[in-house]
């Protein structure tokens, strides 16, 4: 695929670097973007690749080009999501590897119509793309283009697939940290709102004389008649921003207090 590889030695030691550097999303604080980055360099200096591009897919499922080897790379890449076909996406929609050896051979041109020589126009002249997978979940695509016609080694497509899953597996980690620090925010937001109700619950009926079961209702109804939320207006008792008794006080309290239209 490409003109140049690196020798045994040099590569040896490049792709050392290169997992422990994959490997560091894993126990380290890390930018997504820069890991990308440094996955598309890797991929061109330890592999047969004349360049490297990569998409990630967003919380809405959609692909967007987060990192690239060279500007030619990007362009393609942009191109693909424009014309909606290419070798990432299909790699993204399928979760297999997709080898193309010669994008302008005539089954490849019918198969990508328009990327294909828009792709040779860039200067590539094959392409494999890698889903960035781990077991049933698919998070993007990493493509490896070459300027010359032919085939990626295995022992090379192999170091891309183990580079796309270490890589895969720091940000899918990442996500679910992410998602259970949310987790555990939301919950904790639940019970601190909890606590200021049952507290602005306790204002109304010491201002009131009511009964605490009564207050709930009469706080609920006088948030929804301001169109404010029930931990807002409860906030604002607790704090001494509002009166017990403008909230007791207010008519939303008799439509609080009617009983049940009978059935």
């Amino acid at each position: 695929m490409n003109d140049m590889s690196p020798a045994p030695a040099q590569r040896e030691a490049g792709l050392l670097t290169a997992f422990v550097d994959m490997a560091d999303t894993l126990v380290d604080d890390y930018d997504v973007v820069d890991l990308l980055h440094r996955l598309v360099e890797h991929c061109v200096e330890l592999l047969d690749a004349g360049a490297a591009g990569l998409m990630l897919a967003d919380q809405r499922g959609s692909l967007q080009v987060l990192a690239s080897s060279t500007d030619h790379a990007r362009l393609i890449e942009l191109f693909q999501l424009q014309a909606n076909e290419g070798p990432c996406l299909d790699a993204y929609r399928t979760g297999e590897p997709i080898i193309t050896e010669d994008l302008t051979a005539s089954t490849t041109e019918h198969r990508w119509p328009s990327f294909a020589p828009e792709a040779a126009r860039q200067g590539f002249a094959s392409v494999h793309a890698v889903p960035l997978r781990l077991r049933r979940e698919i998070i993007g695509a990493l493509n490896l283009f070459g300027h010359r016609p032919g085939p990626l080694s295995e022992q090379d497509l192999l170091v891309a697939r183990a580079l796309a899953d270490t890589a895969t597996i720091g940000i899918l980690q990442e996500r679910a940290i992410t998602r259970a620090e949310t987790l555990t925010e939301q919950l904790q937001t639940a019970l601190n709102n909890r606590n200021t109700i049952e507290q602005a619950k306790g204002l109304l009926a010491h201002a009131g004389d009511l009964d605490i079961d009564d207050t709930f209702g009469i706080l609920r109804a006088y948030g929804r008649h301001h169109a404010t939320g029930l931990s807002e207006i409860a906030l604002q008792l607790v704090a001494g921003q509002l009166d017990p008794r403008t909230v007791l006080d207010h008519p939303a309290r008799q439509q609080a207090r009617k009983p049940p239209a009978a059935r």
